[in-house]
């Protein structure tokens, strides 16, 4: 799943997995579970995340090996956060094939007002928006009850940063996957267009594509 910083790749890569049940990757929140813990690795990519800098290629590419290694032979997956650049396309060439790219389309002042209002629990990791995903309890996760916090990098200068980061090494990716797998074009040209509705839409194209039954 490709898309700009705030596009809503993790919300939209979690229904799905959970309406095609297959697995989610995904490199984003894996990297800041191991910052939480305060692990080695975390400890290793903390400062690029907190400058909304892309962590360094090897150290993600390793870990899409481990995650993928774990559901080899079950129904598939989703990637979300990965690749992000050339080096890292390549690098997973190696280790599996795509079948469908899914090219979020969103504008950047959407963009920004969409992560301005996400909040994450600090426990269990849930997403919320205070416009359209609000938690029954405002401020408390309704899954475990833990706090619910802004995250560093959606700070509206980290994300306009994150954005140039994007325009700069990703979206050439698309140019390299264009001849490789399917796509699918999903425009969001609306910060209060609710996840369900993208999620029709997905979910017809893949059927479209005869990728899904």
């Amino acid at each position: 799943m490709f898309g700009p910083p705030g596009a809503g790749k993790g919300t939209y890569a979690s229904m799905l997995a959970s309406r095609l049940r297959i697995a989610q990757i995904s490199t984003g929140d894996i990297i800041r579970e191991e910052i939480k813990r305060n692990t080695d690795l975390g400890k290793k990519i903390v400062d690029f995340v907190n400058k909304g800098e892309l962590v360094p290629d090897d150290i993600v590419v390793e870990i899409v090996r481990e995650e993928t290694n774990k559901i080899s032979g079950k129904n598939g997956f989703i990637l979300d956060g990965y690749p992000r650049t050339i080096e890292q396309a390549k690098a997973l060439d190696c280790i599996e094939k795509i079948d469908a790219i899914i090219q979020l389309g969103v504008p950047e002042q959407v963009i920004i007002a969409r992560l301005s209002s996400r909040r994450i629990c600090m426990k269990c990791g849930a997403v919320y928006n205070i416009r359209y995903l609000k938690p029954r309890k405002e401020g408390v996760c309704d899954a475990c009850g833990r706090d619910l916090y802004q995250r560093e990098d959606d700070r509206p200068e980290v994300v306009r940063e994150r954005l140039k980061v994007y325009e700069a090494q990703t979206r050439p990716l698309i140019s390299y996957y264009r001849d490789k797998a399917e796509f699918i074009n999903i425009e969001c040209n609306s910060v209060d267009i609710p996840p369900e509705t993208i999620i029709r839409r997905i979910l017809h194209e893949l059927q479209e594509k005869d990728l899904i039954e």
